[in-house]
């Protein structure tokens, strides 16, 4: 009896795992839950006494959670059955032939039979159910005018795979504007067969080739379907899984999604596979544009020992390259944070010599890019500027503005486009707004370039466009502009009044950059003081000292002026009035050719008989660039010092550090004597000369 017991027990277990259940699905949309599944009641002994009559010789057949069962005859016993109740196939991996529309079916020799389970359903009410026509992503993107056009051919006649749906939503959003993406994106969400379609590309994500997997994640981020939904998030997962499938343009579009995609936990795990796989296949790689798109989604945060195969694997390629690979080369090494200065000389050599026809945006994201890379290139810069102005007409004043916004950034005076841009803008300053005033005067007082016959009417034009917006300009703005005005030694009246009006100067103290605002507020008081400013020399502004460190002097300077001077014939970071700093002074003789010690014993009584000299060590940044032109700042510190009747020389530190003490002292001597007083030979030189 117990064997009879057990051999039963373990036969209705073997049973059990036959039994057909009902399933009840229910779609979320974009399947932010899982599907719901309740299981209907069963009876094993009713299971017993039917399962003779109704399965001749029956074979389990377990695909992902589905259950076929194929009689030994050829086709189901369906005779006598007068309730059906059929299998689902609800799992991510069942492919979309067998079923993927959440409903039942049967699945047979002949094909796949449908069964309503509303009623009761004999042979004759179930129909065989055709398959439809697999459509490409091109032929539906050319059939379809919207987004909701695609998912109602797919709610009539769903094929197989699903990605060509998403990809072909994707083509035709491409060629919507603006408002009309953003309406239809809203009517593709709300479609009632958009959650079908979302479920059919989970179900399809493990079994359609990589390529079409890929495609269809990139169309549905490109859609703007949350990153967070279980769709975007299951993909990912999938994507991860099958990363060894990637081929060359698989990396190519797997780095497009990569860096369109914000930061996350899936995303960050893919794009250390992605790292590794480069790091595998970076000498496989054969197009150009392929090695671009990837050394541009591996970000900054890669590997430095890949991001340098990958500079050696494109300067490898550089005989491949195009005018176009030339021209993107720096927007990729830019999002790598890779200065690679070897390969940015041979595109800069390139995007030069092939510059005509090269649209301005283009020229725009190579200086944006040079900028953050803090890449100098004269040739490059003079080019591009040289290319603008022979082509001036065609531009529109605000775009050759945000390219010398951009040269103001390196430091570079690219003197024909600013006069150009100077006479157009005081032809036309009609499209002068508060924003593009800031920035005009910030960039001609920063480089310094008022030195022409026009200075004086673009000033007038500057000055009438700033007062007919002083009703609605903010503090800070009105502050730089008169700031910059002040470089420039120019004074308007009413914007000067109004920006020392007690509230307004209350304001910048308290808000903002408040340190900034002291910093230009004391430029202001300043230039009032020693400039020729018509009004306000009385002025006096309560402002909080600024937070200047002294200069440490040039050591090589400071050896050589006591070789040719001697001790005690010079005064070493001194500090002077209005918050400046020299870093030496010198007394001299009117004529310059003789130095005066700075004992009181020795001083000629008589103010008017002494030339003080500032001697100013100076770094590359204080003149535009590849020029001895001073930049605003130094020219504004020159003209004051110059009022406080300093003779002012200036030393560059760079040329300084590259001569021999013997070359060093002469290189003063010259500098500090007058040419007069160097031509007579009884020069009277100091004792240690």
């Amino acid at each position: 009896m117990n064997n009879r017991a057990g051999s039963f027990l373990q036969n209705l277990r073997q049973f059990r795992t036959l039994v057909p259940t009902g399933r009840t699905v229910r779609l979320y949309p974009l399947g932010f839950c899982r599907p719901q599944i309740v299981y209907s009641n069963w009876n094993p002994r009713n299971f017993l006494n039917n399962f003779g009559n109704t399965i001749q010789s029956s074979i389990r057949c377990l695909f992902q959670g589905a259950l076929i069962c194929k009689s030994g005859d050829d086709g189901f016993q369906t005779k006598g059955i007068r309730i059906v109740t059929a299998l689902t196939i609800d799992r991510l991996l069942c492919p979309r032939r067998l079923s993927f529309d959440s409903k039942h079916f049967l699945v047979s020799d002949n094909g796949l039979k449908k069964i309503n389970f509303h009623h009761e359903a004999s042979n004759e009410e179930v129909t065989k159910r055709t398959k439809p026509t697999p459509v490409s992503c091109r032929k539906l993107s050319e059939k379809c005018n919207s987004l909701s056009d695609v998912l109602d051919l797919f709610s009539e006649a769903p094929t197989f795979p699903s990605s060509n749906y998403f990809s072909a939503m994707w083509v035709i959003a491409k060629r919507m504007s603006d408002d009309q993406k953003r309406f239809e994106k809203q009517l593709m969400f709300n479609h009632p067969a958009f959650s079908q379609l979302c479920e059919h590309s989970m179900r399809e994500a493990k079994i359609i080739h990589y390529n079409s997997l890929l495609f269809s994640l990139h169309a549905m981020v490109k859609l703007g379907i949350p990153q967070n939904t279980l769709l975007i998030q299951t993909l990912l997962r999938v994507v991860q899984e099958r990363i060894n499938e990637c081929d060359e343009k698989c990396l190519s579009i797997l780095s497009t999604i990569l860096e369109a995609m914000e930061p996350c936990k899936n995303v960050d795990v893919l794009r250390a596979g992605l790292w590794m796989l480069v790091d595998q296949q970076v000498w496989k790689i054969e197009h150009v544009f392929t090695l671009q798109t990837v050394m541009k989604c591996i970000g900054k945060d890669a590997p430095i020992g890949l991001k340098r195969k990958l500079e050696m694997k494109a300067l490898k390629e550089l005989d491949q390259f195009s005018v176009l690979n030339s021209q993107h080369m720096f927007e990729v090494l830019a999002a790598m944070n890779y200065r690679s200065v070897i390969l940015l000389n041979e595109c800069s050599a390139m995007v030069t010599s092939n510059i005509h026809g090269c649209p301005l945006k283009m020229l725009i994201n190579i200086l944006q890019s040079c900028r953050d890379l803090r890449y100098l290139n004269m040739d490059l810069f003079k080019g591009i500027a040289d290319y603008v102005a022979t082509t001036f007409d065609i531009w529109k004043l605000k775009q050759v503005l945000f390219l010398l916004i951009l040269f103001e950034n390196f430091g570079f005076r690219p003197v024909g486009l600013m006069d150009l841009f100077m006479k157009k803008a005081a032809d036309e300053p009609g499209f002068l707004n508060v924003k593009s005033l800031v920035s005009i005067l910030n960039v001609y007082s920063s480089l310094n370039h008022l030195d022409t016959c026009q200075a004086r009417e673009f000033l007038d034009v500057m000055t009438n466009a700033l007062t007919g917006s002083l009703h609605h300009i903010s503090s800070e703005n009105l502050l730089n502009a008169v700031c910059s005005f002040c470089l420039m030694n120019h004074f308007p009246l009413a914007p000067v009044n109004q920006l020392l009006q007690k509230d307004i100067i209350n304001e910048l103290l308290t808000s903002g950059d408040v340190e900034r605002n002291v910093h230009k507020l004391h430029i202001l008081a300043t230039c009032l003081k020693l400039d020729d400013a018509p009004y306000h020399k009385d002025i006096h502004l309560a402002l909080p000292k600024p937070s200047l460190a002294p200069l440490q002097p040039n050591a090589k300077a400071v050896e050589a002026l006591s070789s040719l001077l001697g001790e005690g014939y010079f005064s070493k970071s001194v500090q002077l009035p209005h918050n400046y700093y020299i870093d030496f002074e010198i007394r001299m003789d009117t004529n310059r050719s003789q130095v005066l010690p700075f004992s009181d014993a020795d001083v000629v009584t008589s103010a008017t008989d002494i030339q003080r000299v500032a001697v100013l060590c100076v770094p590359k940044s204080t003149y535009c660039l590849g020029s001895t032109h001073p930049r605003g700042f130094l020219a504004m510190k020159m003209r004051h010092l110059k009022v406080m009747g300093f003779h002012v020389i200036l030393i560059n530190n760079w040329e300084m550090e590259k001569l021999e003490m013997k070359d060093a002292v002469t290189f003063l001597k010259t500098k500090i004597y007058s040419t007069e007083a160097l031509s007579t030979a009884d020069v009277n030189l100091q004792s240690t000369c």
